[in-house]
């Protein structure tokens, strides 16, 4: 065995190793070089054939947005750990999930913390704006929208959503204003009164109030314009107020205008399935129609769909609320995404924002945690803290009937079956403030379920990206929220600066929203958790 004395050379009494040897071996390096040169030219070409390499991005027919609103990454983990609950399947997935791309920053022009006018301007104008902004620039300039652009090169467009059709995200895409507020000049532009005419083939939402006179008693407009008629007479709407005619209309008679409530429409794990359609109804029924208008035509169209009302129970920290607007949003991914496989059309799914500062385990004492949390209170869920505050604040049940009530029909409705004292009284303390009530139902279901919330408003948390289709790969790894707007572009190939410049003297002040007493009480409860603050 060598040593560290050992010779670096052999010594003279070393056997020489024989140059046949030598030579032998570089003749078998040589001969196998060769066979290995000549297998890899026999089957380059074959190669090729089988494995083409990749086409650049092609230009899709279809392009459609989609807005989880409020949604950030713990949503999904709170959803996952909920099914996997309820199927007992470890393994189980989102639609989502197979399609990850990276993730978005949020901030607007005038905060580290958006809200959705920015957010969604940020989509829809691919720049940044202030807290508030509705398709308008800092200068409060309005701006050209991709929806309005898509419009302008021929393509069909739609919009669908679960909140009023005049609130931030769709307002966005479809209107121009200095502040979201101005929901009677949102309306207006919906229906076709701005500069650029009827920009919008398909609405499918709520908020009917706003197109209504303030003559009527449902209306929340602050003049006598009556938008339903003018949309049907002067802009030949097919216009649906209700389900039934949801359920009829046919794939020939766009422009469809339909508003299914006087408001947002309900979440979905309220919402009454004969009265008004779900998210993934809605975008089915959106699909077949925008796909007959356009199987003749060169261009096909662009959709926007939000998932509004996710946003909105993360504001009253409602985690029944919560997980159920995104499993329906999850769902209607995952249609959306089996449709585009097979009608050349690019998807792209993201959020304006986190809201909530959503923690799926939460610390209850001072002893050191235990790693933990229990879905089984949300699968027990069967209404949202709003319906059942509601519920509540309405009742004109006797004060020493109330506590059955609350500890026998409203906590059960979140899943707590069996209601401690503790949890009845703390309910009973709010009395009759409807602000009150959804905070102490959401606090003892949260707590019972060991979810955690920062805020009743929104965060500076990233937000994921989701995407199916040519040109997504380029939102891989972290963006500004101002470049999921210029892949829109991008994906329908059109220039925002034409449309601009047609708006340079358009209208961006108006009035602000009105509400009925029924109506105000929404407002009230979503100005106080958050819902509509400029940060």
């Amino acid at each position: 065995m060598p040593s560290e004395t050992s010779p670096l050379l052999p010594t003279s009494n070393a056997q020489p190793v024989r140059p046949r040897t030598r030579i032998f071996t570089r003749k078998n390096v040589f001969i196998l070089a060769l066979a290995i040169t000549a297998t890899l030219l026999f089957f380059l070409p074959h190669s090729k054939s089988q494995n083409p390499t990749p086409a650049p991005d092609t230009k899709p027919r279809n392009v459609i947005m989609m807005v989880s609103d409020g949604m950030g990454p713990a949503s999904l983990a709170l959803v996952r750990g909920l099914q996997k609950y309820r199927t007992h399947d470890e393994s189980l997935t989102l639609n989502l999930d197979k399609h990850l791309l990276g993730s978005s920053r949020t901030r607007s022009s005038s905060s580290l913390i958006t809200d959705s006018a920015a957010g969604a301007t940020a989509f829809s104008c691919a720049t940044k704006s202030y807290n508030g902004a509705i398709a308008v620039t800092d200068d409060h300039n309005a701006c050209g929208t991709v929806l309005e652009a898509a419009k302008d090169a021929g393509y069909m467009t739609g919009i669908v959503v679960t909140s009023r059709l005049t609130d931030a995200t769709p307002a966005s895409f479809s209107a121009h204003a200095s502040h979201r507020s101005m929901q009677d000049l949102i309306a207006e532009y919906q229906v076709g009164m701005g500069p650029l005419g009827r920009s919008v083939d398909l609405f499918f939402g709520g908020g009917l109030c706003s197109f209504l006179p303030n003559t009527s008693l449902s209306s929340c407009r602050s003049d006598d314009k009556d938008l339903i008629d003018y949309a049907a007479n002067e802009q030949n709407f097919t216009v649906l107020l209700d389900r039934s005619s949801f359920d009829e209309v046919s794939t020939n008679q766009l422009p469809i205008l339909g508003i299914f409530s006087d408001y947002h429409l309900n979440f979905n794990v309220d919402r009454d399935n004969t009265q008004q359609p779900a998210l993934s109804e809605m975008v089915a029924k959106a699909l077949d129609i925008l796909t007959e208008a356009t199987k003749d035509s060169e261009k096909g169209f662009f959709l926007l769909v939000e998932g509004s009302r996710i946003d909105m129970a993360a504001h009253n920290n409602d985690p029944v609320g919560h997980v159920y607007d995104v499993i329906e949003y999850d769902r209607t991914f995952g249609d959306i995404v089996d449709y585009a496989k097979s009608h050349q059309t690019v998807v792209v799914s993201t959020s304006d924002h986190e809201t909530g500062g959503l923690t799926v385990g939460r610390q209850l004492t001072d002893d050191y945690p235990v790693y933990r949390w229990f879905p089984e209170y949300l699968a027990e869920g069967t209404h949202s803290v709003e319906y059942l505050a509601r519920a509540l604040y309405a009742t004109e049940l006797s004060n020493d009937r109330l506590p059955k009530y609350v500890r026998e029909t409203i906590l059960p409705g979140l899943g707590v079956v069996s209601p401690n004292e503790e949890e009845v009284l703390s309910v009973m303390e709010a009395g009759k403030d409807l602000n009150k009530l959804i905070l102490a139902l959401s606090n003892v279901i949260s707590r019972r379920a060991e979810i955690g919330w920062s805020t009743h408003g929104h965060t500076a948390v990233d937000v994921n990206i989701y995407g199916y289709g040519p040109h997504v790969k380029r939102l891989r790894g972290n963006h500004e929220n101002t470049e999921v707007g210029a892949l829109l572009q991008a994906a329908l190939g059109v220039s925002l600066d034409a449309v601009t410049a047609r708006l340079s003297n358009a209208t961006v002040v108006g009035n602000q929203l009105l509400l009925s007493e029924d109506l105000r009480a929404f407002e009230e409860t979503d100005s106080y958790l958050g819902c509509h603050q400029d940060l």
